[in-house]
């Protein structure tokens, strides 16, 4: 009986495993959707207008960085020494989509990280200003 429970679930934990890849491919997509219009499709965005996403120091907070793509940023920011003062809305992204768009993010342009970002780390991120 409990070689068929084992069975029986097996797959379902295999599934709901997921992959840097998988995460990488959702997040290019919904990048394409909500971010390319002001960030571009190169991450280098506008200077002195919507910041890079190239390289920029600003990424190295990972929790900042799942913060704004979820609750938008409002007010001014320094990315790589040049200061931002513009606004960000939320995208309205689901907290899934949140970790996607961000590992896409992470891991593009250049851009390296050693951390995966997942649904649970994002629903953790609260709304209170940082």
């Amino acid at each position: 009986m409990k070689i068929s429970l084992l069975f029986f679930f097996l797959p379902t934990i295999a599934f709901a495993q997921q992959s840097l890849g998988d995460s990488y491919e959702r997040g290019k997509l919904l990048y394409d959707d909500f971010c390319v219009r002001c960030h571009l499709s190169n991450g280098l965005g506008e200077s002195g207008l919507v910041p890079p996403l190239v390289n920029a120091d600003f990424l190295e907070d990972i929790k900042a960085t799942v913060h704004s793509i979820k609750y938008g940023i409002y007010g001014p920011i320094i990315v790589n020494g040049v200061e931002y003062n513009g606004a960000m809305s939320p995208m309205g992204l689901d907290d899934d989509e949140v970790a996607d768009v961000t590992n896409f993010i992470l891991n593009s342009w250049g851009n390296t990280s050693d951390v995966m970002i997942d649904e649970q780390y994002v629903k953790k991120v609260s709304k209170v200003k940082l």
